[in-house]
């Protein structure tokens, strides 16, 4: 039984997070996904959508087994308690695979990390679009006025 990671904030699900998950999923027989606390995250705009709520959408997706939140100190100790086998990160994070890797190691953690470089070309398939995409219908509505 070949178990897959994914990672990621996942707010305000779209197509481009169903691609992700799908493909992750497609690498072995089981999918965890860790969804990332808002505390924890640092290198992009705090989710709109709570850590809770966040999570709970994930784990309703027909392709993930299941979905927990990230820890609030150490982003290893899920994995600890996962012990996936491979790590399969989105075209768009930020993670250097072998610093990644190297680090795992590190912790006597021996998950193989591999990138899922295709992306779902949607035009709303990315949080910061939806959300610039309503900014844009509240101008239209307020202009009318």
């Amino acid at each position: 039984m070949v178990r897959v990671l994914a990672t990621g904030t996942f707010d305000l699900l779209h197509p481009g997070h169903i691609f992700y998950l799908s493909k992750a999923q497609e690498l072995g027989d089981e999918l965890y996904v860790i969804v990332a606390r808002e505390s924890m995250i640092r290198h992009k705009p705090k989710p709109v959508i709570p850590d809770e709520q966040r999570v709970k959408m994930v784990n309703s997706l027909s392709v993930v087994d299941k979905a927990i939140l990230g820890s609030e100190s150490d982003m290893f100790e899920p994995i600890r308690e996962i012990k996936p086998d491979i790590i399969a990160l989105g075209y768009d994070q930020t993670f250097d695979i072998e610093e990644l890797e190297k680090n795992l190691r590190e912790r006597d953690l021996h998950a193989r990390v591999v990138r899922v470089n295709e992306s779902s070309t949607c035009p709303l398939c990315s949080t910061g679009r939806i959300i610039k995409k309503v900014i844009e219908r509240c101008n239209e509505k307020d202009a009318k006025r």
